[in-house]
């Protein structure tokens, strides 16, 4: 099925938004790099996977490890977006990611804040 360039980029651009710890809106150069992996023709669906991937490994690392800086483009997401297109995940490991990252959301939504006990 052949998808146009608009929908892609945009499909692209609003997955990357839901992720956590992304920026509220998106810049010239993630529109760009969007348009670029249409032109390379790399699937949305891999495009989502990294995504995924990325953010698993990002939110689900020990408490102890060293903190992270926030994401602020498009383009922290291309390594993985490489490593998949190279080695591709199994078909199911995607859900298997949406469910980890919801429930590490779940439970990050349900610890108290300690500022607001102040």
């Amino acid at each position: 099925m052949d998808i146009d360039a608009g929908v892609y980029v945009k499909t692209v651009l609003d997955l990357y938004l839901a992720l956590p710890e992304t920026p509220n809106r998106v810049g010239r150069s993630d529109r760009s790099l969007a348009f670029r992996l249409f032109q390379q023709n790399v699937p949305a669906s891999i495009v989502e996977a990294a995504f995924l991937l990325a953010s698993a490994r990002r939110l689900c690392r020990p408490n102890d490890a060293p903190a992270l800086g926030p994401i602020r483009s498009l383009h922290y997401f291309l390594p993985v977006i490489q490593e998949i297109t190279r080695h591709p995940l199994p078909p199911s490991y995607p859900d298997y990611l949406r469910h980890k990252l919801a429930t590490y959301q779940l439970k990050t939504a349900r610890k108290p804040n300690p500022q607001s006990q102040l």
